[in-house]
Formats: C-alpha cells, structure tokens, sequence
C-alpha cells in the first residue's frame, strides 16, 4: 500500500509540474539527491516536494492510518480450514473472529478518536467477496467477513460528518501466502464467479486502498 501510496504522488506530481514548470528542474535535484533539495524544490513549485524527505514523511503517517486500521492481521499458510459449517471446532471460530471481527474494531477504536479529532481520515478495512457470496466449506471466515462489512457500514454512518470516511474492499480469491493451502476446488470456484477469471494481485488490491485513502475520495463512506 505504501508503494502505492508513493507512485501516487509521484503521478500527482508529475501533472502539477506540468502546470508549473519552475519546480520541474528543483525535483529533478531532489529526486537526485535523495531529497536533500526538498526546501528549494517546495519554493519552486507545489509538486516538488515528491523528492524530499517531508513528503516521504507525510506519505508514511497517511499510511500508518491506512495500514493500521485495514488489517490487523491474517492467518498463516495452511491455517485457514476448509470444513463443513458444523465440523468447525469452537476455537478455530472464535480464533478467526479475534483475528478479523475483534482485531479490526480494536483497530478502529485506537484510530477513529484522532482522525475525528483533527477532522480528517480515512479508514479501509479489509472485508473479502465471501462476505457477500458465503463460501462453502469457510463459514468462520465468511461471516467474520461480513461482520467487518456491517462494522464499517455502522461506523461510516457514525461519523460521516467528521471529515473521516469509513470503507471497505471485497477482493475475492487473491494471490497470497493465505492460500498457499486453500483447496484448489476452491480457488477453481472463486475464479470462475470472478469476471477477469484470474486470480487477483496484492498490487491490484493496494492501489484502490491507497485511492480509498486519499483526498480525492470525498463522498462515498459507509
């Protein structure tokens, strides 16, 4: 998300230069020097700062936001069971709620105060399509899902006025060290409900976090 987050910038950079010439040549030394020209390049003009090390800064605490609130973590290779809604033992259920239900309110809970606060926020939360289409054989997984879909709604509305917006992405099957284990009867099933019939990317998925994240998001929460 971060790499993301960066290149963004950068191609937001790029069309202000183009609109103001004066810092091209500053953010070119900046680029060069690692950002030692990063003073000159914000006097020459409001996208050179893309090269210094206050842009990287402000870019890495909108990530921290980002990150932090998005995902609070994820099970290993081969610890995702593939069982039967009434075969699932109790603690492989509420492990998986603790992971995705509780993990991602808490998370929430610790940012959304100080986002509220300073008027501005944005918070993405990571749901999965299964959520929607409740997989067979992943009934734990599907409904904490789905439960960060009915958080985010609630929470979207709670402060839709602050200046924080409040999403949530679906992927459906993506490329991870998640599913190095997950049936590929499975995986078969995903794609074929899927319309591009591939498997997606971390990239592909960090890309709308990081326009899910930003100022040109203004309108749509919840």
């Amino acid at each position: 998300v971060q790499r993301a987050e960066v290149e963004s910038g950068r191609r937001r950079a790029r069309r202000r230069h183009s609109r103001h010439p004066r810092g091209a040549g500053c953010s070119r030394r900046a680029g060069r020097s690692g950002g030692s020209a990063g003073g000159r390049a914000e006097a020459g003009g409001r996208g050179a700062v893309v090269g210094s090390r206050r842009w990287r800064w402000h870019a890495r605490q909108r990530c921290l936001a980002v990150i932090g609130v998005a995902h609070p973590g994820q099970f290993q290779p081969g610890q995702l069971q593939l069982r039967h809604a009434v075969d699932v033992d109790l603690a492989a259920w509420q492990r998986t709620f603790r992971i995705n239900v509780e993990g991602t309110f808490l998370m929430c809970r610790a940012f959304v105060p100080g986002m509220v606060a300073s008027g501005w926020g944005r918070v993405v939360n990571l749901a999965s399509i299964a959520a929607k289409d409740g997989n067979p054989n992943q009934s734990a997984y599907s409904a904490s899902k789905a439960a960060v879909v009915a958080l985010t709604k609630s929470l979207g509305k709670e402060v839709a006025t602050t200046g924080v917006l409040v999403n949530a992405i679906a992927p459906a099957a993506v490329e991870s060290p998640m599913n190095a284990g997950t049936d590929p009867a499975i995986l078969a099933r995903s794609q074929s409900l899927t319309p591009m019939a591939r498997m997606g990317r971390a990239d592909e998925i960090a890309e709308l976090i990081s326009w899910l994240s930003s100022s040109a998001v203004s309108y749509s929460t919840g």
